[in-house]
């Protein structure tokens, strides 16, 4: 490899990360938001109580109480799905246990359980183009001649040779 196509590769690294950092932060913002819209239904949740207090009636505000609970369990839910995409973002999954260890990890380093070696792909809010490998499907740069996974020539979708 010559050095401009190592200052290249350099580059394009340097730039995947900053990608992926922006990514990240845009998702964290995310997760912030929906924070504050729960701490603002727990206040809801609160003064709907009192109001039944006050008026003697607790039983009352149940149905109100109720909702707004939902609507709270459904934002716990969405910040679980973008933690999730924020773990695939950094190439991570999480055992059982609570490790959290990278995509390709096999088996568990802390307690050994054997971990699924291929998990569903998270839709993400950046796209990127990425060219699809005919003969085992990964993905690759768009500018890629040869598959990084198998070594599939990737010219016009037609495999060049395999290495």
């Amino acid at each position: 490899m010559s050095f401009f196509d190592k200052v290249k590769q350099g580059a394009s690294d340097a730039a995947k990360k900053a990608q992926q950092t922006v990514e990240i932060t845009k998702l964290k913002a995310q997760i912030s938001g929906k924070e504050k819209d729960i701490e603002k239904l727990c206040l809801q949740i609160g003064e709907a109580v009192y109001r039944g207090h006050q008026a003697g009636d607790i039983a009352g505000t149940e149905a109100e109480v109720t909702e707004l609970c939902r609507q709270a369990d459904e934002l716990h839910t969405e910040i679980k799905v973008i933690e999730e995409r924020i773990k695939w973002t950094r190439n991570e999954k999480t055992c059982a246990c609570g490790k959290v260890v990278t995509l390709d990890t096999r088996f568990c380093p802390d307690c050994g359980t054997q971990l699924a070696t291929e998990e569903p792909k998270v839709e993400t809010t950046v796209g990127e183009i990425v060219v699809i490998c005919s003969q085992c499907h990964a993905e690759n740069e768009l500018n890629a001649k040869v598959c990084v996974t198998c070594g599939t020539g990737l010219n016009n979708g037609a495999p060049e040779h395999t290495f």
